[in-house]
């Protein structure tokens, strides 16, 4: 990864770094292109694990990835919390901090989830106009993720890629767009994932997750990340390759925490996909 605040010029799949990881990686410095951290693990003034972030900083490309911001909220943005993120991207020298178009708070309440928003114009006015006011606070753009959902508001009018599309344009942002979470809304709403990946802008998507979740009884998909990618993402993973091109693309695995071994066998398949990509691209 390159120039900070801007997609890296080697485009390479990384890692989300857990805890259960850092002293692996710090010890025998494995072969991965980046690392993404939860923003919200490493705020904390010193100790141990800024230490250990900054080493692993000092060996790696890092992007910082928040879960706290409530974009889509009522409140105002926290911008204590906001510097904090911001000290964070300088201290390890991230090259992006991205955070997902959601709900996560009211009133000082966390939810612990993400919640979803109305597809409407209204709501990419509202969220457009926060995400514009942390880029204005940061200095650069941030990426923005499309969520997972297991209701369909009456509100909304949109699709999925029509809302994105239109976020992105209207706030000058990045997208950072999920294949899970395209996955489990299709299961969960009837959407088409394929067809929603080709209304979103090429020159709009930055970065691209990958996880692997449960189909639960009665057709119901919930987004855990505690699974390997299941084939039908791998195989939206390539349709997004073919429709955007190579873009960096993270190994997520939140829950039931792998072994090393298998975490990097998911990155391997990852690689082998992008890789492809980038070859095809070159031609």
């Amino acid at each position: 990864m390159s120039k900070r605040g801007t997609p890296p010029s080697a485009i390479e799949v990384g890692l989300g770094l857990r805890a259960k990881y850092v002293n692996y990686v710090i010890e025998n410095r494995p072969d991965v292109g980046w690392f993404e951290l939860l923003a919200d693990n490493w705020l904390v003034d010193g100790g141990l694990l800024r230490a250990q972030l900054l080493k692993v900083a000092e060996c790696y490309p890092v992007a910082l990835h928040g879960v706290n911001l409530s974009l889509g909220g009522a409140g105002p943005i926290d911008l204590t919390y906001l510097g904090k993120v911001q000290e964070l991207m300088v201290s390890s020298g991230a090259t992006w901090y991205s955070e997902h178009i959601a709900v996560t708070g009211l009133d000082g309440v966390e939810f612990h989830d993400l919640l979803p928003l109305p597809m409407t114009e209204e709501s990419i006015k509202h969220v457009g106009d926060r995400i514009s006011a942390v880029q204005d606070f940061l200095g650069q753009q941030i990426l923005v993720e499309n969520v997972s959902s297991y209701i369909q508001l009456s509100e909304s009018y949109l699709s999925e890629g029509e809302f994105l599309a239109e976020l992105s344009k209207y706030a000058d942002c990045l997208l950072l767009i999920d294949a899970n979470n395209l996955y489990v809304n299709e299961i969960n709403h009837g959407s088409s994932a394929l067809a929603e990946i080709k209304k979103i802008p090429p020159k709009r998507v930055a970065e691209i997750h990958l996880a692997g979740s449960p189909t639960g009884g009665g057709g119901i998909a919930i987004d855990t990340h505690s699974e390997r990618v299941n084939d039908t993402v791998w195989r939206l993973y390539q349709a997004m390759l073919s429709a955007w091109g190579p873009r960096p693309t993270l190994i997520e695995w939140d829950n039931d925490i792998p072994s090393w071994d298998t975490l990097y066998s998911e990155y391997s398949k990852a690689k082998h996909y992008l890789d492809k990509s980038n070859s095809n691209s070159g031609d």
